[in-house]
């Protein structure tokens, strides 16, 4: 297999960060024949270190099968795992009250999603890597119990990066779309949450010293006047009071948001409106159909959901993503892992 190349200067500074850290990430959904790929896929271009969560006869087959050379990749199987006890205790912890004994929490941990994610709550591994073999509910539901929110964020969310070819707008065509893959209808406080999350995601992750966030609406500085508006308005206030050194403005439309001269005639003064390079959508229902008509439409490159506001670095994927997906998804996680806590995530 050749080793694949990053296509833009985003992932090229992801992967050159990638490759300086050299942090663990666990890839646990070793059923599918993706998941291999990609690990041989990282390995060979040096993005980390894989630990691989399975039955070795049964990984060892399919890898053979799909033409994946995993040699020298540790292969994990819970059962046999001699930190199978340490991880049982853990767990039995943190959810007591919900795991009623030790040897409840054993029979959990044969689920690899929860075993791997056990595995980054303890330290033996500094991220995870899933959902291109289950649902995003399946990946981020041992997340959310096992790892929980930073400290400081109060909501948990799902942004994509899009790399839009021959564009003009946010960072040369590079953007980020939040919520486009966690919440349905977040309050006017999350949004706000979401927005300076997403801001900071975009600094210490992407490298891009001043992210400029649009609440967008279907309204422009009250151009129109709705309740769905109105919760626009109030995240803006409250992104505005929590963090006024970050440029977060709405509401605006997503014209008013991406073109200057559109920017300038609907929401003159405003520090984001005709150059923003991150949308925030009032709701799931546009974040997500925005971003599928964007990598539809214009041949986007679409890296997502990837989770922000954990307290460590776990990350869902697109079930229709390819082995190169997973592996740039594995080099931006691994670059999560060398942000310090609630600083990106």
């Amino acid at each position: 297999m050749s080793v694949i190349a990053p296509q833009n200067p985003i992932m090229e500074r992801i992967w050159e960060r990638a490759r300086a850290g050299q942090k663990r990430i666990v890839l646990p959904e070793t059923s599918d024949g993706r998941t291999l790929l990609a690990a041989e896929m990282v390995v060979k271009a040096n993005l980390g270190q894989i630990t691989l969560i399975g039955k070795e006869d049964e990984v060892s087959k399919l890898a053979k099968e799909v033409g994946a050379n995993i040699e020298g990749i540790p292969i994990v199987d819970p059962e046999k795992s001699e930190k199978l006890e340490a991880y049982a205790q853990k767990l039995f912890e943190i959810r007591k009250g919900k795991i009623p004994t030790v040897d409840d929490a054993k029979k959990i941990l044969q689920d690899y999603l929860y075993f791997g994610v056990t595995m980054v709550k303890v330290g033996d591994a500094d991220g995870m890597v899933a959902g291109a073999a289950n649902t995003s509910a399946d990946v981020l539901r041992p997340a959310f119990q096992i790892i929980k929110t930073a400290k400081g964020i109060s909501i948990a969310s799902a942004y994509f990066a899009m790399i839009i070819p021959n564009c003009p707008y946010g960072e040369n065509g590079f953007l980020l779309y939040a919520d486009s893959g966690g919440h349905p209808n977040p309050t006017a406080e999350e949004l706000a949450d979401i927005a300076i999350t997403t801001c900071l995601t975009m600094k210490n992750i992407f490298g891009i010293e001043e992210p400029r966030a649009a609440m967008l609406s279907f309204s422009t500085k009250g151009s129109a006047s709705h309740a769905i508006v109105d919760k626009v308005i109030e995240a803006t206030k409250i992104a505005n009071q929590k963090r006024p050194d970050l440029l977060i403005d709405g509401e605006l439309q997503g014209d008013a948001a991406l073109i200057p001269e559109i920017g300038k005639k609907k929401a003159p003064g405003s520090p984001v409106a005709g150059r923003a390079n991150i949308l925030i959508f009032p709701d799931l229902n546009c974040g997500n159909i925005a971003y599928k008509l964007t990598e539809r439409l214009a041949h986007a490159e679409a890296y997502g959901p990837l989770l922000q506001g954990l307290g460590k670095p776990i990350n869902d994927l697109s079930r229709g993503c390819k082995p190169s997906d997973i592996a740039n998804v594995v080099a931006i996680v691994a670059v999560k892992a060398m942000v310090p806590y609630g600083e990106s995530q």
